[in-house]
């Protein structure tokens, strides 16, 4: 049986549908509910006192945990019986398509059904001021960090994050304070709303990071992300501010057609807020920053590498316009808890130290590896790098992969994920990357197996060591795997 394409829906259909949902829905229930945005809003429904039910295809930890403490009953697997209850609302998930037999049941049900970012305008933007922090990296790191200089300064923020930001034990906090500060990420919103997510969300402060072609089961090509970015840009207000990484140039020229005004950050001559890093150590990175050539003194955050540096400015501006002094946002970046699978050191056996990070895009995998390396100068470094996303399993970026990874000692590929769903003429070449390394004078290695992969390191790897783990999934489980073939347990 053949189903209609997913699209985005006419103003009618979208007038008609939004015209039944429920202003206070007391039992709400969520498609796809163990992503990390969504099972964040499923937290947030239910501390606000209302019932949260949710389905996922495999809901692992940290969000299976977040989710069991929030008292939410998980439904595993899609199928029409989990509708069975008749929830006020169903949240949608944009994993979820026409199709799917969960999906089916519900637009036969005639039960009411929006978006995430609906329902955050719905249910939780009242009287807030949105801070949305988007562009192609940086944004979870960014949104948490801006939310904890915030709660630090004791504005009480409210916050959605697509990951576990450490000094709120999840992914979301509801605060009584103005400030809202979310990621704005540019997939699409759902199988009804092929537009992308931070268009629903009105900022009247905005961050934006960098801007890169990402997202290519979305996404044509650069020219199609310029534009996602560009109609994100025109939706802050006059009256509003943009603080743009001026070291990326995509981002910096995207900002030149903003009507709000705009504040440029970065390490870069022209930078109207500029940083410059003084040290990058194992426990603390330090720089100075400047506002239009008046010091700001120095800063210091729990997180190495320059780009976390450039994170840091981008704070400092929105949260200088959120009206908090330069004092009290130092003495919030440097109480920053950080984010899980960001840089997370996840054990250390027999002198060998393994670190999980979620860097999947060609120059996200450089800047981790950079900032590994500057924070442990003295030790070999090894990456370990799953292709797992939608992008990274394409060839789009098959040489910039081998660009990125060229900072490390040592390097093991492992094989596409799910190889077949991506065509013969279209997919990644571990195998070329490691030899392209190889012709650099690189000891690089593509090993196919998680298995294999620890076997290889845990035989090879010495006293010193560090083992970088680059994933934007959980890689078959090769934390717990290596640090148990090294000896942790």
């Amino acid at each position: 049986m053949s189903f209609p394409p997913s699209r985005t829906e006419t103003p009618e259909e979208h007038t008609k549908r939004l015209a039944v949902v429920p202003r206070d829905p007391r039992s709400v229930h969520l498609i796809a509910v163990a992503g990390t945005g969504m099972g964040a809003l499923a937290c947030m429904l239910a501390a606000s006192g209302r019932a949260v039910t949710g389905s996922d295809q495999a809901v692992y930890p940290p969000m299976s945990n977040q989710l069991e403490r929030a008292g939410i009953r998980i439904m595993e697997g899609y199928r029409l019986e989990n509708l069975s209850h008749r929830p006020d609302l169903v949240v949608v998930g944009n994993a979820m398509s026409r199709g799917n037999p969960e999906i089916e049941a519900l637009l036969e049900s005639g039960i009411p059904y929006v978006s995430m970012p609906e329902a955050l305008r719905l249910y939780f933007f009242a009287g807030k001021h949105p801070v949305v922090v988007a562009g192609t990296h940086g944004k979870t790191t960014t949104t948490s960090l801006a939310a904890s200089v915030l709660a630090h300064a004791g504005r009480d923020p409210s916050l959605l994050v697509g990951g576990i930001a450490r000094d709120f034990d999840g992914g979301f906090r509801l605060g009584m304070g103005e400030a809202f500060v979310l990621e704005g990420d540019e997939y699409d919103t759902a199988f009804f709303d092929k537009e992308p997510k931070f268009l629903h969300y009105a900022p009247r402060t905005a961050i934006l990071t960098s801007v890169e072609f990402d997202h290519a089961d979305i996404y044509r090509d650069l020219d199609h992300v310029r534009e996602a970015f560009r109609r994100f840009v025109a939706t802050i207000p006059e009256a509003g501010l943009l603080a743009v990484c001026a070291d990326d140039p995509e981002a910096r020229a995207i900002a030149q057609g903003a009507s709000c005004r705009v504040l440029p950050y970065g390490l870069s001559e022209g930078s109207a807020l500029r940083g410059k890093v003084r040290e990058i150590g194992p426990v603390l990175t330090r720089f100075e920053a400047e506002r239009e050539g008046t010091p700001l003194g120095e800063f210091a955050i729990p997180l190495p590498g320059a780009h976390n540096v450039r994170n840091a400015l981008g704070v400092l501006a929105a949260c200088l316009e959120l009206g908090l002094g330069v004092n009290e946002i130092r003495a919030g970046l440097a109480r920053f808890g950080g984010v899980a699978r960001r840089q997370e050191v996840r054990g250390e056996a027999g002198g060998v130290l393994v670190i999980d990070d979620f860097a999947h895009h060609p120059t996200a995998i450089r800047e981790t590896v950079a900032a590994i390396r500057a924070r442990y100068p003295a030790r070999r470094l090894w990456a370990l790098f799953e292709p797992r996303s939608n992008t990274s399993r394409r060839n789009v970026h098959q040489k910039e992969y081998v660009d990125a990874l060229e900072g490390a000692d040592v390097t093991i590929i492992a094989g596409v994920e799910n190889p077949g769903k991506i065509p013969d003429a279209e997919r990644l070449s571990p195998d070329r990357i490691a030899a392209d390394l190889r012709d650099r004078g690189r000891d690089a290695h593509y090993i196919g197996q998680v298995e294999e992969i620890v076997a290889y390191a845990s035989e090879n790897a010495r006293k010193g060591d560090v083992l970088l783990v680059m994933s934007n999934g959980g890689f078959g489980g090769i934390h717990q795997k290596l640090l148990a073939a090294l000896g942790y347990w």
